[in-house]
């Protein structure tokens, strides 16, 4: 017997589920590790990065992509490699990438799989790239968006999806001010021809248009598919959730709506034609993209069964929509928000509410939420919090600082839910962790007498050090910057600091004078020379968040709320109640009470399956664990040799059900591992 797992995140709906029962509620604490796949592909003195593949499974074979962006075919059962391709030719690539696409017909299949600005096809039984797909077995995704494509770049980090013949496929895209336009774009599978493309950013004539300035379609970017999307193949129309406009914190330059940034597209498969839209967020300042894939999945209201879309958001509502034609299966209010405070930018006075069901994590930070695990956490977090804004969900950023709950990585995770056929039930994991967003303006250089050594360190110290740390160590988030000489040049240096690279926004606005500093501080050098003084300096020309992306945290290290900082939900989609929430993810020194679990924040998604089983790894203690589906009670947990932040696959060869995780790597072993656990036999 044998059961595949053939697309990103199970199937076309976006399910996560699995009909298998192998492994069930009675036998779960018997898993053990079987075997492991190292792709040992890593240069050497590269660092490892964040490994979050989805592998698919066709046929008793997985098809992944590794850490560093390189595809492999692995036999099911043993692990063992049979083919692999790197479509960097040995240089160093890499990019963050959550699997492969499947494509079968005419005696013949595909995998096609996006590395750096380029969509490939190779043949799924040998691994060879396919001659006479695109130019040469690739097509360059730079082009055909109505820019200068060597001004921008566009490199997909979630597989496409299948509709006939055709791949829909999204796009991560630069989050500064320069960014591509997201559009969706469906390519022949056959030949790489474009075969439509779903303008995200209305240009002259097209529905939404007027929701922008007249020419932001030319200079605009974002509003793009990273995530992944649902397909209903039955009626043809394809499920896109959208990201938001860029910049991400500031939109002076493109007052309005902004249609259809932050929105979830239904597309005609076929055409790319819009069928219906709703947008979540109104003139995004807060990066609230649309972080995950839908889920299709059925609801009941008023005794009536109706196809529905289950959406969930970083801002931690789910939304449920009618699967044909958008209408909201529960009222949606508009409410006021509170204004912008930064010169030049206009906030959109309301924001859309869900009456139903009840956001399944915290929003808005206040004082009475503050944590409590010690009063010198508390009074640590306190100061702090009374010197900044906090006026709930959408309160705009200013110089002071911000308060975000949700945060940027939400709520929801790119991992999205889970959805149970059988007894409705969807899974949902969620962070609690508060951020802070400060608005400075660009450009300005301080005043005084300082080497440049010494201005790129005030530089680091106010743009870059949240993330990097102070010692440029770096985290799992965010990469060393420890002896870059050795790894990277400098205009390969510069050249992604200007532009961004994974959640690293752009710094495209800085003078002459700060571009040359922070590469002196850097790369350990400009401790004589003086900085210059302009007689005429740069004005501001925008502005940038210089927390971005920087958690709100006690003195130790931890979240500035209470607990739990993440947890696991069950909403039942035919009663429209939460069946359960449990914390997921636990730091044991912090727990208050000893079976209590603190939560912790978490990267990936869950899976479920007809043998009773929630399984999911994403939380920061590196654990992999399995819930009762229908309590919520935790039957198994193990520890991964690396993070899990990815969103597991199960499948069986053999007659034997398989469970697998890609765990993210270490600095002893920087490519990351394919861990597979099973029942022992007999």
């Amino acid at each position: 017997m044998e059961q595949s797992w053939p697309v990103y995140k199970a199937d076309a709906s976006s399910s996560s589920y699995s009909p298998l029962t192998q492994i069930n509620r009675d036998n779960v604490d018997q898993l053990q590790l079987v075997w492991r796949f190292d792709p040992e592909d890593a240069p050497a003195g590269v660092r490892y990065g964040k490994y979050e593949c989805n592998p698919i499974v066709i046929g008793g074979v997985i098809y992944a992509t590794s850490a560093r962006r390189r595809v492999y075919a692995v036999d099911a059962r043993t692990g063992t490699k049979i083919w692999g391709f790197d479509p960097f030719d040995g240089e160093r690539g890499g990019g963050m990438c959550r699997g492969v696409t499947y494509w079968s017909g005419q005696n013949e299949a595909r995998i096609l799989f996006t590395a750096d600005h380029f969509l490939y096809a190779l043949d799924a039984k040998t691994g060879a790239i396919i001659q006479s797909f695109g130019a040469n077995g690739k097509v360059d995704l730079n082009q055909d968006l109505g820019v200068d494509p060597d001004s921008v770049w566009v490199k997909p980090t979630t597989p496409g999806i299948i509709y006939k013949d055709m791949i829909i496929l999204g796009s991560e895209v630069s989050e500064s001010y320069d960014a591509a336009p997201g559009h969706i774009r469906a390519y022949s599978v056959k030949t790489g021809a474009m075969a439509w493309i779903f303008h995200t950013i209305p240009q002259p004539g097209e529905f939404g248009y007027e929701t922008w300035p007249p020419d932001a379609w030319n200079y605009t970017g974002g509003a793009n598919n990273w995530a992944g999307m649902a397909l209903d193949e039955e009626r043809g129309i394809v499920y896109a959730p959208l990201g938001s406009p860029t910049y991400d914190f500031y939109g002076a330059n493109r007052k309005g709506e902004n249609l259809f940034g932050n929105s979830l597209v239904a597309l005609d498969a076929g055409t790319g034609k819009l069928v219906w839209h709703f947008q979540t967020v109104h003139h995004d300042l807060w990066d609230y993209d649309l972080p995950a894939p839908p889920n299709l999945v059925t609801v009941e209201k008023d005794g009536k069964k109706i196809d529905a879309v289950a959406l969930t958001s970083k801002t931690a509502f789910l939304y449920l929509f009618d699967r044909q034609t958008g209408e909201p299966i529960y009222p949606i209010e508009e409410k006021a928000v509170p204004p912008a405070t930064i010169e030049g930018e206009t906030a959109w006075p309301t924001q859309p509410f869900p009456s139903h069901p009840a956001p399944f994590s915290r929003q808005g930070l206040s004082e009475d939420l503050l944590t409590d695990v010690s009063t010198e956490a508390r009074d640590s977090v306190l100061k702090r919090f009374k010197k900044m804004r906090s006026d709930g969900l959408f309160a705009p950023a200013d110089p002071q600082g911000t308060v975000m709950l949700p945060g940027t990585r939400g709520g929801a995770e790119w991992g999205g839910s889970a959805y149970d056929p059988n007894s409705g039930l969807l899974f949902i994991n969620g962070n609690e962790s508060p951020e802070i967003i400060t608005l400075h303006q660009a450009g300005l250089e301080p005043k005084g007498r300082f080497t440049f050594n010494q201005f790129g360190n005030r530089y680091y110290k106010t743009y870059c050090v949240t993330c990097h740390g102070e010692n440029l160590e770096g985290d799992i988030s965010s990469p060393s910057l420890q002896d870059l000489g050795a790894r990277l040049a400098k205009a390969e240096t510069l050249d992604k600091i200007k532009k961004g690279a994974g959640r690293m926004p752009g710094f495209n606005l800085m003078t002459e004078n700060e571009e040359k500093a922070i590469m002196a501080f850097l790369f350990d050098e400009g401790k004589e020379e003086i900085v210059p003084r302009s007689v005429d300096p740069k004005t501001s020309q925008g502005y940038q968040n210089v927390t971005a992306y920087s958690y709100f945290l006690d003195h130790e290290g931890y979240p500035a709320i209470k607990q739990p900082w993440g947890t696991l939900n069950a909403y039942n989609c035919l009663t429209g109640n939460y069946e359960w929430q449990v914390p997921l993810g636990n730091y044991p020194e912090k727990q208050k009470v000893a079976d209590i679990h603190t939560g912790a924040e978490n990267w990936g998604g869950p899976i479920v399956t007809a043998g009773g089983l929630v399984f999911i790894a994403a939380t920061k203690d590196e654990k992999f664990r399995a819930f009762d589906k229908s309590s919520g009670k935790m039957l198994w947990e193990t520890d991964l040799p690396g993070g899990g932040y990815a969103t597991p696959t199960t499948y069986m060869v053999k007659g034997r059900q398989y469970l697998i995780i890609a765990v993210t790597g270490t600095n002893e072993n920087p490519t990351g591992t394919i861990a597979a656990f099973a029942l022992p036999k007999g």
